[in-house]
């Protein structure tokens, strides 16, 4: 394919967009050319500010013009993003292709089945569980008002020949679209659904098979994985965005769970049909499993003889008496069919986890809320990845932050793309139109005393409230723990209480980021889903503070295995598993500070090791390039230039540091 065609639809999209053009972004789109090309896979980092969308939709819709029988699909990490994309960006790429082209590139969207209404749930509802939520006479709130909404909408949409997506509906809670959605396991078929015709879920796949461009999220691409490819039309190359996240959301589609009272639910689903005897013993399982997690320690499962794996095993065993006694009768008995599907999923995981497989980890854990349960997850998901996801298609992966210790090697094993079985790929960094030593401030708080599992410490405290005091708010506080971010927050409300400070768990998050953006003098403690999840451009955050090195929980059973694992194979645990979670956290969080080429501010560090551990280079090589200091009264003095910059009005930019390492 012409790479000029490519170049000339970028320039196109950005024209259209009143953007500027931007070299990496350029560099990007050759590079994803080339791949289409010759189909080595690539890694692609383009920083914060590229517009890597466009680096990479130019060159699918220039692939998609000049091979017209071709399919490309863009896999995103979130529901979120696959909405901008579908909304937003792929609609100014075509109209750019087709501006250049005179060509029209079709695109559809792609989600999972519990996205999407099912017009038997819908119609028919799903037996007594729905019936309790539906409203009395007279009732406009609550969950059965939602449920009755949601299903007036469903034939809205369905009559319109729209997918009932559920993007597009009215407010509700989860447990009110559980009312008018199926599982995956629960689905009877469109042989065997009376609405099988009609199925939104089947019109969005059918709408995908007759698209050029699909673009689908890291969950369902896992599920096409998993289960041979019957997800996903089939396709002749993969773009994956925010790829940083990809084993992660691999890991979590590939695992699974049991809580005794979820068997309890399916089983008292599955009486009806049971006879007294295989009841009895399906109830009984969900109490035999409770006693089983109540007998040992929390954490991983390696004994096959502990008293969880037995009850897992007669779990298995009622599990399957379950299913066959509800095997046969007829076709529109759909509660009877449903309810043997959620035993058979039971009976899987079940039978899964009893096998302590060498390439799973099973481990119990528990929560205030939900007690005691057992968990299972991949070792691994590489060999996963390697084989269903990049053995047949050119693939280009791409994020902000690929280069972790100052490479791709860590993220492309993750991956399976490195190794004696490895594939072939290479890794470009298309640079980023920020700079960041003069934009922004490393500052790592060396006096400060290393963190240990008792909590924050004091004098990490006064620190947090000394900075904030001298950003004058503007501040986004990324921790560990929710505990130590509470304790943050209590002691800054207390010591700079003419700032406002805003706590994750105070409400919900997205009003407290909306409030957050609003007040620009406030500031926002949070937690993981703040390291990556949000983007607040301009001088609402000035400083980014970061407690402790974000390494795995010491008591996480999935890490520990997954390092011993390492460190069996001869390599090193601790740099490849731990080592590098921590430093793609680093690189996301500290990545918050700098969103335009006018941001400007700090990024401090409270966890001395960044500097005086060994492993400190490499996490630091993981982070934006900034300016580093050690100083405190530096990183002081540059906030309250900020500050006042701040206060004299727009158009200020102050130097931040005296421009060399101390």
């Amino acid at each position: 394919m012409p790479e000029d065609l490519s170049s000339r639809i970028l320039a196109a999209a950005v024209s259209r967009i009143g953007g500027q053009p931007r070299p990496g972004q350029a560099r990007m789109a050759g590079e994803v050319t080339r791949t289409f090309d010759h189909g080595e896979h690539l890694l692609v980092q383009a920083g914060t500010g590229t517009g890597k969308s466009l680096g990479y939709l130019a060159p699918a819709l220039a692939n998609l013009v000049e091979n017209p029988e071709a399919r490309i699909v863009i896999a995103t990490a979130t529901l979120a993003l696959q909405a901008q994309l579908s909304g937003k960006d792929i609609p100014a790429a075509a109209a750019a292709c087709a501006e250049v082209t005179g060509a029209k590139v079709s695109h559809a969207i792609l989600k999972g089945r519990t996205n999407y209404a099912c017009l038997l749930r819908v119609r028919d509802g799903a037996g007594s569980e729905q019936d309790a939520l539906l409203p009395e006479p007279g009732e406009t709130t609550g969950v059965g008002a939602e449920v009755v909404a949601l299903r007036r909408w469903a034939e809205e949409e369905a009559g319109a020949g729209r997918l009932a997506d559920r993007d597009d509906a009215p407010p509700h809670t989860q447990p009110a679209w559980a009312q008018v959605s199926v599982p995956v396991r629960e689905c009877l078929g469109v042989q065997r659904c009376p609405y099988g015709a009609e199925c939104l879920v089947e019109k969005s796949r059918d709408r995908a098979r007759a698209s050029q461009l699909v673009v689908t999220n890291h969950a369902l691409l896992a599920v096409d994985a998993l289960h041979g490819g019957t997800a996903l039309p089939e396709y002749d190359a993969l773009v994956i965005d925010e790829a940083h996240e990809l084993v992660g959301r691999v890991t979590g589609a590939a695992s699974v769970e049991l809580t005794p009272a979820h068997v309890e639910r399916v089983a008292r689903r599955c009486l009806t049909w049971l006879s007294d005897d295989v009841g009895v013993a399906f109830l009984d399982a969900a109490d035999s499993l409770q006693r089983g997690l109540d007998a040992g320690e929390i954490g991983r499962v390696l004994d096959p003889e502990a008293e969880i794996v037995a009850s897992l095993r007669l779990l298995r065993q009622a599990a399957r008496a379950a299913v066959s006694g509800l095997a046969g009768g007829k076709d529109e008995e759909t509660d009877r069919r449903q309810a043997q599907a959620a035993a058979q999923e039971v009976f899987d995981i079940a039978e899964r986890m009893a096998k302590l497989d060498e390439h799973d980890v099973v481990w119990t854990s528990e929560s205030e809320r939900f007690g005691r349960q057992v968990n299972g997850a991949p070792l691994s998901v590489a060999g996963l990845l390697r084989n269903q996801v990049f053995e047949n298609h050119p693939v280009v992966l791409t994020s902000a932050t690929l280069k972790i210790g100052g490479d791709f090697r860590s993220v492309a094993a993750s991956m399976g793309l490195s190794g004696e079985e490895g594939v072939p790929w290479r890794g470009v960094d298309v640079g980023s139109p920020f700079a960041y030593r003069s934009q922004g401030i490393l500052y790592v708080a060396k006096h400060v005393a290393p963190p240990t599992r008792e909590g924050i410490a004091a004098d990490a405290l006064a620190e947090i409230a000394e900075l904030l005091w001298a950003a004058d708010g503007h501040t986004l506080g990324l921790f560990a723990s929710q505990r130590a971010a509470e304790a943050a927050a209590r002691y800054c409300r207390e010591h700079v209480p003419e700032r406002l400070v805003l706590c994750q768990g105070d409400a919900h998050l997205a009003r407290l980021t909306a409030e957050f953006i609003e007040d620009e003098e406030a500031s926002l403690f949070g937690t993981l889903s703040l390291w990556q999840g949000i983007d607040v451009p301009g001088d609402t955050c000035r400083l980014v503070i970061i407690d402790k090195i974000p390494f795995p929980r010491p008591d996480d059973p999935l890490m520990q295995a997954r390092q011993q694992a390492v460190a069996e194979a001869g390599g090193n645990g601790f740099m490849a598993v731990a080592a590098t979670h921590a430093g793609l956290l680093l690189a996301q969080g500290s990545g918050r500070l700098i969103r335009t080429l006018t941001d400007r501010g700090v990024v401090a560090v409270l966890d001395p090791r960044l500097v005086t551990a060994r492993y400190g280079t490499f996490l630091k090589a993981s982070m934006p390039d900034f300016w580093m200091t050690t100083d405190r009264e530096t990183a002081i003095g540059a906030l309250r230039r900020l500050q006042e910059a701040g206060r004299s009005g727009p158009g200020q930019s102050p130097r931040l540091g005296p421009g060399r390492e101390r």
